[in-house]
């Protein structure tokens, strides 16, 4: 079978909230991405998360996972629900990315953050501060403290575990230095060494796998020093390789940088091809179903899919490209419009967007 005849097999999991608004607009640009270059995308639907709680009374169902298996990547939205908001139960909606992550394989997650010179007046910080940061988050996903061994200790004590081997160090930094290799040749492992032990054993290891890669600098940072330089000076991270907690934390609040949440994607990796793409926003019950939530961070995970799972270089460029001419032509969602600008809703931006990647000139 030629390229031309393959046909791609997505799994779309919606999952809650705006999950299921802002992916149904990614879908749509997939769609427009195969009318434009001759490919075909069959989108495979599983349930996750809240809705898969209501309809299965789980939110992982086996055959959401089987689902995912059989696919050449999984397009995911959101996981959380107000009505299951109790962090004691021992059934929430987030258990779903917890395993899928662990169901798939998906050790590695890519946050890449690009300040837009059309949105720096959305940004907190000044202009000269965050013009021109282009960033990405290298995240170990599957190790550390959320991956620990949780234990309550009568009433007032509880203990969490944070473990990483050498093996799961090696094979995310790898990772992040390969992509270093692809960007500015930078990498900036974080951790908390002068405390932890796991943090210790992070940076060796980390040291040891620098040495296949002598053509990328490496320097290493405490996690709170890092924090406090993301908003002062941003523009001197390339690749920042972290553990599982800190890279959650500094990613989100790498995202201000840009504006919105609403405009940073997320690629989740294994060891092939395949990966799960997804907002790294959450189901934001608050504005679910009104129509104003920013999909673009889909529509930019979408764009991560076609590069990382399927080889479409040429295609993702394409959405990316579409995603900056809208952003320049003054299209804004209310998360990221300034007082005074008028906003669209989540589905004309998309149709924006279709638009822009239509016409051939993105």
């Amino acid at each position: 079978m030629s390229e031309a005849e393959r046909i791609y097999r997505i799994a779309v999991l919606r999952g809650d909230g705006v999950g299921v608004e802002v992916t149904g607009e990614a879908e749509k640009v997939l769609t427009a991405v195969g009318q434009r270059f001759g490919h075909t995308f069959s989108m495979m639907y599983g349930l996750v998360g809240g809705a898969a709680m209501d309809a299965a009374g789980e939110p992982l169902p086996a055959a959401t996972l089987s689902l995912c298996r059989d696919a050449d990547a999984v397009l995911f939205g959101a996981v959380g629900d107000p009505r299951y908001d109790d962090p004691t139960a021992n059934v929430r909606p987030e258990q779903a990315i917890l395993g899928l992550r662990k169901g798939l394989g998906l050790f590695a997650n890519l946050r890449p953050l690009q300040v837009y010179p059309a949105l720096v007046d959305a940004s907190p910080l000044r202009p000269e501060r965050i013009a021109g940061v282009d960033l990405i988050v290298v995240r170990e996903l599957t190790g550390g403290i959320y991956f620990g061994e949780p234990r309550v200790e009568g009433e007032g004590r509880a203990v969490d575990t944070m473990v990483y081997t050498r093996a799961e160090v090696e094979r995310i930094a790898h990772i992040a230095f390969k992509s270093a290799r692809k960007r500015r040749g930078k990498v900036t492992s974080v951790d908390k060494a002068n405390v932890l032990a796991s943090s210790r054993l992070w940076r060796k290891t980390v040291e040891a796998v620098a040495q296949a890669y002598p053509d990328v600098t490496l320097e290493h940072r405490l996690v709170d020093s890092t924090s406090m330089s993301l908003v002062q000076r941003p523009g001197d991270f390339d690749v920042i390789l972290t553990g599982n907690m800190f890279g959650d934390i500094l990613s989100d609040e790498a995202s201000v940088l840009a504006g919105s949440m609403g405009l940073l994607p997320s690629a989740s990796l294994g060891e092939g091809a395949f990966g799960l793409y997804e907002p790294i926003h959450g189901s934001a019950p608050d504005i679910a179903g009104q129509g104003v939530a920013n999909p673009l961070a889909a529509i930019l995970s979408a764009a991560m899919l076609l590069r990382h799972s399927l080889g479409m270089d040429a295609e993702a460029h394409a959405v990316e490209s579409a995603v900056a001419a809208v952003l320049e032509a003054g299209c804004r969602t209310p998360d990221i419009a300034v007082a005074g600008q008028p906003a669209i809703t989540t589905a004309q931006m998309g149709a924006r967007v279709i638009e822009a990647l239509l016409d051939g000139t993105s």
